[in-house]
């Protein structure tokens, strides 16, 4: 077991009920969020939710909310026992990112990805850069950075597997 943390940034007030479902149903639980107003995105709405289940449920909950119009979130899962921990990214603009993170919650480079890095930028700093943010999802954060911002002081309710 281990557990994680779903951030829903932002959401059409219509998708509430289908992201409780597809993210209770991606780990056998029943889900009731707090939903709370989006201050950055005025219309929107906002929800924290920390969850409990096996190891590789952050990727089941990221892929029943992938792709859905309008919906800003990201996924945490803690490593485990002979498991990475994980962070998923996914806004409508960009689509979804994902990064192996370690017990700190920092991203993890692959070492082949670092040196695909070295190739492509061939000594040049400024590519070097673009390169190593678009390997960190730099992108991603610089998009959900005010949601994130938004929504500090949020309530937060727990979603457990049954059984």
């Amino acid at each position: 077991m281990t557990q994680g943390v779903l951030f829903v940034h932002s959401a059409p007030r219509a998708l509430c009920p289908h992201i409780e479902w597809a993210a209770g149903g991606a780990i056998g639980a029943q889900a009731k969020f707090d939903w709370t107003p989006q201050p950055a995105a005025p219309g929107m709405v906002r929800a924290e939710v920390c969850w409990k289940a096996p190891a590789g449920s952050g990727a089941r909950i990221a892929t029943a909310l992938r792709g859905w119009d309008g919906v800003r979130y990201e996924v945490t899962e803690e490593p485990s026992a002979g498991t990475d921990g994980g962070r998923w990214s996914h806004t409508p603009a960009l689509g979804i990112y994902h990064a192996v993170t370690d017990a700190h919650g920092n991203i993890v480079v692959p070492e082949d990805n670092i040196r695909t890095v070295l190739e492509r930028s061939a000594g040049d700093p400024h590519r070097m850069q673009r390169e190593m943010e678009s390997a960190l999802g730099q992108s991603w954060d610089d998009e959900l950075e005010p949601f994130r911002h938004a929504g500090d002081g949020a309530p937060v309710r727990w979603l457990s597997k049954v059984g």
